[in-house]
């Protein structure tokens, strides 16, 4: 589904829009939930996804429904509160954190205050390792006790109690029971204990459970952080201003103006080193442009007048002159980090398992804490022990892990994947990736560099080859299909004038060719399919075509109507086209993964084989699919996948959409300067951003390996939790032990997302 996000300030006057609100205050799958049902309430919401890891909602909304747009933005904020949660801009939760007192950053003040105060408590347990008693005075353990308990833990309190208003459970809860029974005990038996008794006190756990948990909060606040540098890094290359050169009529100099004021048709002057300003095409001057942040592609690119550059992009050593193409939303960076955006926005299909979970989650502990408490008391355990036990539970058990295990994975994945040209359009996308086992490839733009040149035109006997190409590119002149326009390349480079206002009625046969007139003359230039159709008499022709496809060309035929209504041959045209660069080593990695490859073309069968074993595919296996009309692939990948097939299609024009949409994955090759492959974007769930199939095998394995970091998450998430719930509950974990154990699983889960960001792309 194409995804729109809109800032949270405005929506506009359509029937569904999506928009995204930063929250803030979430800390496990339980806030998760709980979030999306408070936003699924409210009128004219359609659906919510929240994601834990960027501490985001995604809210899908008919405006029909509700057309007063300040009211809707109004009623979601009061719902995210009344939840429990803080609603924010979605900028301010990209923000990196101010610093504090000292240089020290904000966030980590209150776990240094906690270590703090917490140090001289648990400063007697070190002590009893070395046989030293340095037991506080009770008084003083309380004074330290106090402000973590209730000023540092205040946060745990406050949101527990919200959870408690929603009839649910979520990771403060736990903590601010578990924590507040062990501050109670101890200040019970403090209050109990004769004058000058020295009584063991439970300060110290449960102040350092709240100092870990509050560190491995800010542990977590600052995983996420790396995990949505992607974001960031790509916001980054937007400069602030351009050079705008003077028009003659309103600027009679050059003037540095915001880029958020360029328009269309402006004219820009980019310096050498200077990042462009917006999508636009070279009209002066000569330069390299790093385009690696967008495309992944690690060598410079030429670009001299006539080329397109991409916003964002790196100016090498010349000064060029641009006029501006797109600018805002419709630029290539802009739609870049709505893709990335989108996707991790998205919610896996496996995260549908862990929010069942989550939902039960809290209130199975609360049961297991009580049961607990009550079978150490059966068993003549002093309530002191019992309680502690019980605690230990509480603690051990808070589902942070189960909640950040799936979204950090994908935010890690989609982040690394989009430096190195890969845009992962949603979650589901990913996820199914990996199950691939057939890539279908369009062949022309996909495989081959999709610039056929024409090399050759055989006239009929009596005609003028030099008329009939001029003819030929009139004809031609209007259409982008890559075989038309080398026809009026060739006709350009033998210094043939080419005349498209002497071609009228020009109408394209939907895979076959084009037909109009020219001159008064009815003619049609297309593929030898077409030309049966017509029944036209190819006459010696037909042996020059047979011998072109036998050399792997595609062969069209220049046809005239005759008086009668029927077809008279003109001539015949051989086009010839090469493979990418990477494309057979690509097949020959897709094969090694144990994948199948299929090309499917609308070349005839010759033309299609002989370019099939210079790419080392083996159609006497099944992987040529030829003369297929661009309306057929969609139905091509529907029979691979009735043969019980994941199939990924490959291509990158309008007419492979339906095919895209079709496939279980689509991966469309994206180009710069946009065009007709913009369809082909919106239709694949996965974008290339360069033209090298060997992204396709990448594309497949970082879905693999995100896949399994979703898995090794979610694994290690409920390993932890059946492992140290029954340890708690028989006495191994103390609540100072379970508090740094609950502390580490989050932590470990992040970490071992960001190992994704070691990823490389294969090289060529």
């Amino acid at each position: 589904m194409n995804t729109t996000t809109l800032p949270q300030e405005s929506l506009p006057d359509a029937e569904v829009c999506e928009l995204d609100l930063g929250i803030g205050g979430m800390t496990c799958a339980s806030c998760v939930s709980r979030v999306e049902k408070a936003l699924k309430k409210q009128p004219g919401v359609m659906a919510a996804t929240v994601n834990l890891a960027t501490e985001t909602a995604r809210v899908s909304l008919n405006t029909a429904d509700t057309p007063d747009s300040t009211e809707v933005l109004a009623r979601l904020k009061r719902a995210v509160r009344d939840a429990g949660y803080e609603p924010r801009a979605v900028e301010a939760m990209d923000e990196e954190v101010a610093k504090g007192w000292l240089g020290v950053p904000r966030d980590a003040w209150p776990v240094i205050l906690g270590a703090l105060l917490s140090a001289p408590l648990a400063l007697p347990m070190v002590g009893d390792l070395a046989g030293k008693h340095w037991m506080l005075p009770a008084w003083i353990q309380f004074l330290l006790a106090m402000p973590v308990q209730f000023v540092l833990g205040a946060r745990f309190y406050k949101a527990g109690w919200h959870a408690l208003k929603a009839l649910t459970g979520n990771m403060e809860l736990l903590v601010a029971i578990g924590t507040t029974a062990g501050w109670a005990l101890s200040t019970w038996l403090w209050w109990r204990a004769d004058a000058g008794e020295m009584v063991h006190l439970y300060y110290e756990g449960s102040a350092v459970v709240i100092t870990l948990v509050l560190l491995g909060k800010w542990l977590e606040a600052r995983a996420k952080r790396q995990t949505t540098e992607a974001i960031r890094a790509l916001h980054a290359l937007r400069p602030e201003n351009a050079h705008l050169l003077p028009d003659g009529v309103r600027r009679t100099e050059l003037t540095d103006v915001p880029v958020d004021e360029l328009l269309p048709g402006d004219v820009i002057r980019v310096l050498p080193g200077e990042r462009f300003a917006a999508d636009g095409t070279v009209v002066a001057g000569s330069t390299q442009a790093d385009e690696s942040m967008l495309t992944g592609e690690a060598m410079p690119v030429h670009k001299t007048v006539g080329d397109a550059v991409t916003g964002g992009s790196l100016n090498g050593e010349g000064a060029v002159e641009v006029r501006v193409r797109a600018v805002g939303a419709q630029s290539v960076l802009s739609r870049i980090i709505a893709l990335v955006q989108d996707a991790q926005a998205g919610k896996a299909p496996v995260q549908r398992m862990v929010d069942q979970v989550a939902a039960v989650f809290v209130p199975a502990v609360l049961v297991i804490a009580l049961i607990t408490l009550g079978a150490w008391l059966w068993q003549g355990a002093l309530l002191e022990d019992a309680l502690l036990h019980a605690v230990a539970v509480l603690v051990i058990a808070c589902p942070c892990a189960l909640g950040l295990a799936t979204p950090a994975a994908i935010m890690a994945g989609t982040g690394v994947a989009a430096r190195h040209g890969i845009l992962i359009k949603d979650a589901q996308a990913l996820e199914i990736a990996h199950r691939v086992d057939t890539v279908a490839f369009d062949k022309t733009g996909t495989l081959t560099e999709g610039h056929p040149r024409l090399r050759r035109l055989v006239a009929m006997p009596g005609v003028d080859e030099r008329a009939l190409l001029q003819t030929a590119a009139a004809l031609q002149a209007q259409s982008a299909h890559p075989l038309a326009r080398a026809v009026v390349e060739a006709a350009q480079e033998q210094g043939i004038e080419v005349s498209p206002e002497s071609a009228t009625d020009v109408q394209a046969v939907a895979g076959r060719g084009s037909q109009g007139q020219v001159q008064g003359t009815v003619l049609a230039l297309g593929s030898l399919r077409w030309m049966g159709e017509l029944k036209v008499a190819l006459g010696h022709l037909q042996a020059e075509a047979e011998a072109e496809q036998g050399a792997g060309a595609s062969v069209s035929v220049l046809a005239s109507q005759a008086p009668d209504g029927g077809w008279v041959p003109l001539a015949l045209l051989s086009f010839g086209d090469e493979p990418k660069a990477g494309a057979a080593q690509a097949i020959a990695e897709l094969r090694e993964r144990g994948i199948r490859v299929v090309m499917v073309s609308g070349d005839n069968q010759g033309a299609a084989t002989a370019m099939a074993l210079r790419l080392g595919l083996r159609p006497d296996a099944g992987e040529v699919i030829a003369e297929v009309l661009p309306g057929d692939k969609a139905s091509v990948v529907r029979q691979l996948k009735e043969g019980g097939h994941t199939v990924a299609m490959v291509g990158d024009g309008v007419n492979d959409a339906p095919a895209l949409a079709a496939a279980d994955v689509g991966m469309a090759m994206s180009h710069a300067q946009g065009g007709s492959s913009d369809v082909a974007m919106h239709a694949a769930g996965i974008t290339l951003m360069r033209g090298d199939p060997l992204l396709v095998s990448a594309a497949l394995d970082i879905s693999r390996r995100t896949v399994g970091k979703i898995r090794q998450n979610l694994f290690w998430a409920f390993a932890y939790n059946v492992a140290g719930i029954p340890l708690a509950a028989l006495g191994f974990l103390s609540p100072v032990v379970a508090g740094a154990a609950m502390a580490l699983s989050s932590v470990s889960v992040l970490t071992n997302a960001l190992l994704l960001k070691r990823w490389r792309a294969p090289q060529r």
